[in-house]
């Protein structure tokens, strides 16, 4: 009995991660957004949804010669690139021209571009559910007792944390990246320094982007399923993951998503799923009463 517990628990922590991995990708587009022009963008839950409609599409053209895990990386690299240029415009349409206006006016310009995009893609697939086919044996995987890992599990776990090392060398390492840390902290100083503030915050939303385009082809291909409001709660699930780890920070918003995929993995197995995102929300409300800038936030205090 005591072994099948410890089975169970390990399964639940594959599927947690799993589900952090998710969260995780979304939530560092959050903070990255935050951290440099203290944006909450709510339409990156859109982009992420965009980013699955994005790898299927591109999917439907290479499935015919590749199929396979070389069609599903086409497709996934396809996916990136739309959604990092999808974020750039809307950097550049639609927040750009409000940069030194109130944030409340490019809140709700944030709120008017994921309802532009949510609208436009329910017109486009006509609100129906679309389907995800290829041939990767989605049972086939690595068996350690009754604790199964399926290799596209290995697969997506890989890739998630490749690239949240990439993006972490890349922040710390790279003269882009110190750019991105200087900007956070003074625009202003910034351009007086010859730094080229707009262009490196347009960087900042096609990474962003890309990542949730990475995160939403990983779904696409893990649930073989997709449809037009799919990005609204992992959106409010990675908003809620960046204010735990701290949001505006970048290994904060990997905590956070990790830690909140395992809540609701472990949650889901021992209270049931009805209470899954009640886990969530409550985390939320629990951390912003407690610890409003998150577990690795720091305070920050306003320049008048």
């Amino acid at each position: 009995m005591g072994f099948s517990a410890l089975e169970t628990n390990l399964q639940q922590l594959v599927n947690g991660l799993m589900l952090g991995s998710f969260y995780a990708l979304v939530a560092l587009g959050y903070s990255m957004v935050y951290g440099i022009i203290k944006l909450l963008n709510f339409a990156h839950g859109d982009v992420y949804m965009v980013g699955a409609f994005a790898c299927l599409a591109t999917f439907s053209v290479v499935g015919g010669f590749a199929s396979g895990w070389l069609g599903i990386a086409l497709s996934m690299l396809s996916a990136m690139i739309f959604c990092g240029i999808l974020g750039y415009l809307a950097q550049r349409l639609a927040y750009r021209p409000l940069f030194s206006a109130p944030r409340l006016s490019m809140l709700i310009t944030a709120v008017g571009v994921s309802l532009v995009i949510y609208n436009a893609v329910m017109g486009i697939t006509n609100s129906q559910y679309m389907f995800f086919e290829h041939s990767v044996d989605n049972s086939a995987g690595l068996a350690f007792g009754n604790i199964t890992i399926t290799y596209i599990q290995i697969v997506i776990l890989a890739i998630s944390a490749i690239l949240m090392v990439a993006l972490t060398r890349f922040i710390g390492g790279t003269m882009w990246g110190k750019a991105m840390r200087a900007i956070s902290l003074d625009k202003d100083t910034c351009r007086l320094m010859g730094v080229n503030v707009n262009k490196v915050i347009g960087l900042t939303f096609f990474i962003g982007s890309a990542l949730a385009a990475v995160a939403g082809s990983m779904a696409c291909v893990y649930y073989g399923n997709l449809h037009y409001f799919m990005g609204y709660i992992i959106g409010m699930k990675a908003f809620t993951a960046a204010v735990v780890g701290g949001i505006g920070s970048i290994p904060g918003a990997m905590l956070g998503g990790l830690l909140l995929g395992l809540l609701e993995a472990f949650g889901t197995q021992y209270l049931g799923s009805a209470w899954k995102d009640v886990f969530a929300f409550g985390l939320l409300i629990i951390m912003l009463i407690f610890k409003p800038n998150g577990l690795l936030g720091k305070t920050e205090i306003e320049r008048m």
